[in-house]
This record gives C-alpha cells, structure tokens and sequence, in this order.
C-alpha cells in the first residue's frame, strides 16, 4: 500500500517506484487495480471521512462540490 500511495501523491509512473518498496513496480500495480475494481478506495475514503467526523475534526461548512460535462467522442455514452 506504501508503494501506491508514493505513486499517487509523487506523481511519479509506475515503472518510476523505487526498489526500496519491495515488491516489482508490476505487482504494485496489479494490486492497485484488483483494489481499485474492489472498490478499495472508496470504502476506505468513507472510513476516514466517519472517522474524523465521529471525532469533530470534519468541518462540512469548508467543502466544495465540483462539476464538469464533457462531450463524449465518437458517440460514447
């Protein structure tokens, strides 16, 4: 899981990941995407959003909802 998230948040691509990680930079991204098709992320985004705000550290008055419609090409859905 470090190795993924040293990818997400150094921008860096996956053939990029240091050793230092361990496992080969495939099998990084082999569990990102099982994890991914699982749904890992969201779940565990809605575990740390009901944990700060069971523990008063979310404040919902500084959020923001974001929008954007792109035409889809070649007739897409």
């Amino acid at each position: 899981m470090a190795a993924i998230v040293f990818v997400a948040a150094s921008g860096c691509t996956w053939r990029q990941l240091p050793p230092v990680f361990g496992p080969a930079w495939q099998t990084v991204h082999r569990r990102f995407t099982a994890w991914s098709a699982a749904r890992v992320w969201a779940k565990l985004h809605r575990v740390v959003l009901d944990r700060l705000g069971e523990s008063g550290e979310l404040d919902w008055s500084r959020c923001a909802i974001d929008s954007a419609s792109v035409r889809a090409a070649k007739g897409g859905r």
